[in-house]
């Protein structure tokens, strides 16, 4: 057996070269692929402005920081309104409840509130050239910046997705008499149905290829990659067999060799009556050894309907493998 980390290729595993990746490694740092299916790279070399997609961002990043940026931009831009207002025409301006400046300076940002929103109560109102022109602007740069928002929002809630929620950890079982690499998933959502699912397993890890070591990809065979629907949980496994690039691997050799799954799955979602596609990728590390996965489901009490236990997607029980 060849020491930890200097394997050689096997012959009977399936390469594939069609990645995307590069297929020299040297200069690649940490894992491939995110848990949460986004690419581990960052690109420089060219102008910020020119790399970013503004709208893009908005439709992917986290709900918090869509809202935060929504509120920060409505009171920025309300803030900078205000004092335009205050500095060029508060004398045009009627209706203003006498005060002290920081009154005066409230009654202002309402009145801006109100324009930028296009809801224009009617207490204040502008009735200078100047106030008017300000106000006007205001006005056009609500209008857009709600059709802006309008779009971001309908843009993230009718975005398909799979709502997919993968396992935290990749195992190595016994099966079938000797052992398999698996791990699994379920759809959380209630009412949500995906279909024509198809998956594909890929590994990328450091063997030997006359006699220098060189980061290698092999697309796995699975058990099944393709199930017509999933109202249930499904575990992916890899047999680990002659023709498997694991064949004979211990946990000491996943770790020399940085072994990494990276999956990528597609299917239909019936609600959005399109396809969705999500990645992911579980590093060496994240791949046990002598566990087994406890079922999922179970049957309800009155016995007319099984139980999906979404919770226990990560349970697992320490087993003794069988080697290879």
């Amino acid at each position: 057996m060849s020491s930890p980390g200097h394997r050689k290729i096997n012959p009977f595993s399936k390469q594939n070269n069609d990645t995307g990746f590069a297929s020299n490694n040297t200069d690649v740092g940490g894992r491939f692929i995110n848990k949460d299916g986004t690419y581990n790279l960052e690109k420089e070399g060219m102008p910020f402005y020119n790399r970013m997609s503004l709208f893009h961002d908005m439709l992917y990043i986290p709900v918090w920081k869509f809202i935060g940026i929504i509120v920060v931009f409505y009171l920025s831009i309300n803030l900078a309104f205000t004092t335009i207002y205050y500095i060029l025409c508060p004398d045009q301006l009627i209706g203003i409840i006498p005060g002290n400046k920081w009154k005066i300076f409230k009654e202002l940002f309402y009145f801006s509130a109100q324009t930028f929103t296009t809801v224009g109560y009617g207490r204040v109102n502008p009735v200078g050239d100047s106030a008017n022109i300000v106000a006007m602007l205001e006005a056009l740069t609500g209008f857009l910046s709600l059709a802006i928002a309008t779009g971001l929002i309908y843009g993230r809630f009718s975005r398909p997705r799979g709502y997919l929620k993968f396992s935290d950890h990749a195992l190595v079982s016994p099966y079938k008499g000797i052992t398999a690499l698996m791990f699994r998933f379920v759809a959380y959502k209630d009412k949500h149905t995906l279909t024509d699912l198809d998956i594909r397993v890929n590994v990328v890890m450091q063997l030997l290829e006359n006699d220098t070591p060189t980061y290698k990809y092999f697309t796995l065979e699975l058990e099944r990659n393709k199930v017509e629907s999933m109202p249930m949980s499904w575990t992916v496994v890899h047999p680990i067999t002659e023709t498997s690039p694991f064949y004979g691997f211990t946990e000491d050799d996943m770790k020399a060799a940085d072994v990494e799954l990276y999956i990528n799955l597609r299917a239909f979602d019936e609600v959005f009556s399109n396809y969705v596609q999500q990645r992911t990728s579980y590093t060496y590390d994240e791949i046990l050894f002598d566990r087994k996965f406890i079922p999922m489901f179970r049957e309800s009490p009155d016995g007319r309907k099984t139980i999906l236990e979404l919770h226990k997607l990560n349970i697992h029980n320490e087993v003794k493998a069988k080697t290879s």
